[in-house]
């Protein structure tokens, strides 16, 4: 009875597991997908990420970075314009900047006069001036030595006529119009002369340091505007008026970095997609002279957006623009 049983529980144990091998053996059929997948346009075909760039013997586009920081006030180009080389591509706030260049060139013009008007010197109207002071003090002279000329005469013939008091204070008065015109002899002469040669010197080098010192404002004033390095396209503008930017470029809020400010290409009749193919798939390519490029979407980043597809059979490559 015993081994009945033992026979009847084995039986049932090797049943159940042949029914449990047989079920866990089935595989599930698929779900039906929620939406309906894009259809790849190429009968054989991969996909892959890339983007779109110049094509230029470095194989690198013309990033742009501001050498000055603040906030940008406008943007005068659209991605995909031709620009020629200096043109215009937007303005960096410059309020500050432009006050502190046309203080210095305000400064610089007024040291200019300044060293004009020593070199003017002597000023016809003050020479004048200095002539007329010299013929009066002459005349005073004059003046003062006829009184005393007619004293002593007076006096040789009577000296109690003129006191001697009277004679001394007419020889006194003729010894001051004497110093007086020698004085007035030794302005002219001194106005006559112009400006001292060190006065000149020294506005001069005034005014040398002062230009320079406007001519450093105005360069740093137009590093605001930044302008086309050389005749291109624009491929990106990664900012919008309002944004702040540095000298790192402008912040992208997605990947929390910096990129460049704009990015350019050069001037050609066409670009060259760079896309990122996984080794296993390289084999499916085309040969690099079959390969063409399609664009399939659009963005403003320079970063991979979407995926496109790489067809080997056709030799399009589909790659993300920029």
């Amino acid at each position: 009875m015993r081994d009945k049983v033992i026979f009847l529980g084995s039986g049932a144990g090797l049943l159940l597991a042949v029914v449990s091998a047989f079920l866990f053996s089935q595989q599930p059929s698929a779900q039906p997908p929620l939406f309906k997948p894009a259809a790849n346009p190429f009968g054989k075909g991969i996909y892959a990420n890339g983007m779109i760039e110049s094509d230029q013997a470095q194989g690198e586009n013309i990033n742009i970075y501001p050498e000055v920081s603040g906030p940008v006030t406008q943007i005068m180009v659209t991605e995909g314009q031709a620009v020629h080389r200096g043109d215009p591509l937007l303005t960096v706030d410059d309020s500050v900047q432009r006050a502190t260049a046309e203080q210095q060139r305000a400064q610089a013009e007024a040291a200019a006069a300044t060293l004009r008007e020593l070199r003017a010197e002597p000023r016809p109207e003050t020479l004048a001036v200095s002539a007329a002071q010299m013929d009066n003090a002459r005349a005073t002279l004059k003046g003062a030595a006829d009184q005393l000329a007619k004293l002593q005469h007076a006096f040789d013939m009577d000296a109690k006529s003129i006191s001697r008091d009277a004679l001394d204070n007419a020889r006194n008065a003729v010894q001051v119009a004497a110093t007086n015109l020698e004085v007035v002899e030794k302005q002219y002469a001194l106005t006559k002369a112009g400006a001292w040669a060190y006065d000149i010197e020294n506005a001069d080098r005034t005014y040398t340091a002062l230009s320079k010192a406007s001519l450093s404002s105005a360069a740093l004033l137009a590093k605001y505007t930044l302008r086309a390095p050389a005749d291109g396209v624009v491929l990106a503008v990664h900012s919008s008026v309002g944004s702040y930017v540095s000298s790192q470029g402008a912040y992208d809020s997605y990947t929390q970095g910096f990129d460049p400010l704009v990015i350019m290409g050069l001037s050609q009749g066409h670009l060259q997609v760079r896309a990122y193919i996984d080794e296993i798939l390289v084999h499916e390519l085309p040969r690099p002279e079959a390969m063409k490029a399609e664009m399939c979407a659009s963005s403003r980043s320079s970063r991979p957006r979407s995926s496109c597809p790489i067809s080997a059979r056709s030799g399009w490559i589909c790659g993300c623009c920029r």
